[in-house]
C-alpha cells in the first residue's frame, strides 16, 4: 500500500472531529457523544460507503479510490488545499484531483435577464442558480442570502421550508425536478458535485431518495404552476425555459396571463421589490 496511512487516518479523524451532525444535515439525537464531531458510521453514511470500509481506511488497512476520496472531501467540507492534501496522503496522483470550478453566467444571458420585467433566473449544471433578477428574488427567495455553494434550485426545494410552502403542489414540482436532474446526470455521470448533491439529499429526505431510485427522467421545457406567495397570495404562472446554444445554461422565466389577477399581483410584487438588486 502506498501513501501515508497513519497520517491519513489522523487527518480524517481530525476533520470529522470538527463537524457536528447539524453541520452536515444529520439529525442530532441529543445523546452524549463519547468523542467530539461526527462518528465513523455517520461519515460512511454520508459518503455512501460501508462503516467497515471507512474504519479500515482510517486504520490504514486499505487504500481509497479517487471517487471515495472525493466523496470524503465533500462530506468533511474540505477546501481545495485540504482536498489536495487528502489525495497526497492517500498516495493518489495530483491528476486524480478534480478541482472544483465555479460556473459563471453567460454574459448574453445576463444582459437578457437584466432587460426582463418578469421573474427570471439562470440555471447552470445540476440546477445551480447562477443569476436572478430582483423580481425572481421577491417571488421565490432572497438568493443573495444563500451561500453560493448551496445556491441550487433542487436543494432549496427540499431543504428550505419556505420553498415547500411556496408551491401548492410541492410534491409534483419536486418530483419533476428530480426527474430533470436524473436526465442531466446522464450527460455527466462522473461529476463529483452531482454526486455530492445526490448524496446530501438522499440522506436528508426520504422522498428524494425514493424518487431518485425510480430513475424517471424529464426534460426542462415549459408548464404552469400555482404558487402561494406570502405577500401577494395565490399566483398562477406559466414558466418557460430558454436554453443557450453555446453553454449548458438555461434562462427560466415566469409570466402571467395579461389582465389576470396573477398578472396584477406580479405588478404589485414588482413594485414591492423595486428597491431590490439583481445579482449574478
Amino acid at each position: 500500500m502506498t501513501g501515508k496511512p497513519d497520517e491519513l487516518g489522523a487527518f480524517l479523524r481530525a476533520r470529522r472531529a470538527e463537524l457536528s451532525p447539524a453541520t452536515v444535515g444529520l439529525p442530532d439525537s441529543g445523546g452524549r457523544r463519547r468523542v467530539a464531531g461526527l462518528r465513523r458510521e455517520e461519515v460512511a453514511q454520508l459518503a455512501a460507503i460501508s462503516t467497515d470500509y471507512y474504519t479500515r481506511l482510517e486504520q490504514g488497512r486499505i487504500q481509497a479510490s479517487a471517487p471515495v476520496l472525493n466523496a470524503l472531501a465533500r462530506v468533511l467540507h474540505l477546501d481545495d488545499d485540504q482536498r489536495a492534501y487528502l489525495f497526497e496522503l492517500a498516495g493518489r496522483p495530483a491528476a486524480g484531483l478534480a478541482r472544483r470550478t465555479g460556473q459563471k453566467v453567460q454574459p448574453r444571458l445576463r444582459r437578457l435577464l437584466d432587460e426582463l420585467s418578469t421573474p427570471a433566473i439562470v440555471l447552470g449544471r445540476r440546477m445551480d442558480i447562477l443569476a436572478w433578477n430582483a423580481l425572481a428574488a421577491a417571488l421565490i427567495t432572497d438568493f443573495a442570502k444563500i451561500p453560493e455553494k448551496h445556491r441550487n434550485y433542487l436543494r432549496l426545494l427540499f431543504t428550505d421550508p419556505d420553498m415547500r410552502r411556496l408551491y401548492r403542489d410541492w410534491k409534483g414540482v419536486a418530483h419533476t425536478c428530480v426527474a430533470q436532474l436524473r436526465m442531466e446526470a446522464a450527460g455527466d455521470p462522473g461529476s463529483p458535485r452531482l454526486a455530492a448533491l445526490v448524496g446530501e439529499l438522499s440522506v436528508q429526505d426520504a422522498d428524494f431518495r425514493r424518487w431518485w431510485a425510480e430513475h424517471h427522467v424529464a426534460v426542462r421545457g415549459l408548464g404552469t404552476k400555482v404558487l402561494e406567495h406570502p405577500v401577494v397570495g395565490e399566483l398562477t404562472l406559466d414558466w418557460d425555459t430558454l436554453a443557450s446554444t453555446t453553454t449548458d445554461q438555461q434562462l427560466v422565466v415566469w409570466t402571467a396571463e395579461p389582465g389576470s389577477a396573477s398578472y396584477d399581483a406580479l405588478r404589485i410584487l414588482g413594485s414591492w421589490a423595486g428597491a431590490g438588486t439583481p445579482s449574478a
